[in-house]
């Protein structure tokens, strides 16, 4: 579960269009569904969109980081995370839910816990 989850937040983190495609290949089943307040996108393409697009309007020059340890069973995962500049306070705060089919994500239920003002 830990590795999952530390791919799942590389392909949130990678900003070069090339490698977070190939992050999100690694990390996600070829029709995963994504959804939480801000998006709801399913396959490749549109999660690549998505994630560029809060990488470039939304959050530019953020990271999500691990907020304590992944809680798992059966196929799937939730886990707490944080997003803000580098080296500073979180900024948002959320937990995912993902489902896992074969070793890979299949569904994530997105959760928005602390946004700014």
């Amino acid at each position: 579960m830990n590795e999952i989850v530390a791919q799942y937040l590389e392909a949130w983190n990678t900003t070069d269009p090339a490698a977070r495609r190939a992050a999100i290949a690694r990390a996600f089943t070829d029709d995963a569904a994504y959804t939480d307040p801000l998006m709801a996108v399913r396959g490749h393409a549109e999660l690549d969109a998505g994630i560029a697009a809060a990488q470039a309007q939304q959050f530019p020059g953020w990271e999500f980081r691990l907020a304590g340890e992944p809680d798992g069973h059966h196929d799937q995962v939730r886990f707490t995370w944080e997003l803000g500049p580098a080296g500073a306070a979180p900024v948002v705060i959320g937990f995912d839910v993902a489902v896992l089919e074969q070793g890979r994500i299949a569904t994530v239920y997105g959760f928005l816990d602390q946004l700014p003002g």
